[in-house]
């Protein structure tokens, strides 16, 4: 629809040597495809100098395709979209990953899946169709199948996939999600998911590839898996 413009919110924590990829990627795909767009880049007081690498950007692509809205230290990942959201100029927002583990390719795919069935949110898939991961053992691989497996049984969420984060969403209703989760971290993005079905928001499904970071550390340990855990408990409990 003409008029209609995305917002790209990019939490970042010590992704200097991936950012300049992924800002390339997104600009070029978004700009093949002539949709309206800016990414937003929330950095969190990352040592490595991501903050630097990315007003390096923000000179090449411009101040309206590259918007900084940096914080002073890592305060989680509900209050940088919190964050990001009231920056965001566009009527849709996509929320993914800065780590390229999220391809941008993706995205005209997306945008097309939400115009096709007028969606409220667009959720990347792993789990179905030609959707896959790439890069993970064995052991990260039945970590994520099982999570969302019993997350499946217990929530009942008419989604496929509930801990990706690679969406696209209305901004207001992005806005109203955001307000009623209470998750903090990995939960966070399945809560989402959940809340969206408690408020009948209509969800589509595009399969992605995911494919694991190129650079720097992953974020995924063992109290992460403890934290999912428990959130999903609380979750099942107090919806």
């Amino acid at each position: 629809m003409a008029g209609d413009k995305y917002s790209v919110l990019l939490p970042t924590y010590n992704e200097k040597d991936n950012l300049p990829i992924i800002v390339w990627l997104l600009c070029k795909y978004f700009h093949d495809s002539s949709f309206d767009y800016e990414i937003i880049v929330i950095d969190d007081g990352s040592p490595d100098g991501t903050l630097e690498v990315a007003k390096k950007l923000q000179e090449i692509y411009g101040e309206n395709r590259i918007v900084l809205r940096p914080r002073a230290k890592k305060l989680g990942l509900g209050t940088a979209y919190i964050h990001g959201i009231k920056h965001a100029t566009g009527n849709y927002i996509f929320i993914m990953d800065a780590d390229l583990s999220h391809h941008p390719k993706f995205i005209p795919e997306f945008i097309k899946k939400q115009k096709e069935g007028n969606y409220d949110l667009v959720s990347g898939t792993r789990y179905i169709g030609s959707g896959g991961v790439y890069g993970w053992d064995l052991k990260r691989k039945v970590i994520s199948r099982t999570a969302n497996y019993i997350t499946q049984i217990l929530l009942r969420p008419r989604a496929s996939d509930l801990t990706g984060s690679f969406r696209l969403y209305r901004k207001e209703v992005l806005q109203k999600l955001v307000e009623a989760c209470v998750s903090k971290g990995y939960v966070f993005q399945m809560e989402i998911i959940v809340r969206a079905r408690q408020f009948n928001y209509t969800i589509g499904e595009v399969p992605i590839s995911f494919v694991d970071r190129l650079y720097g550390e992953s974020k995924l340990g063992g109290s992460e898996i403890i934290g999912f855990v428990k959130g999903l408990l609380h979750l099942f409990v107090s919806t």
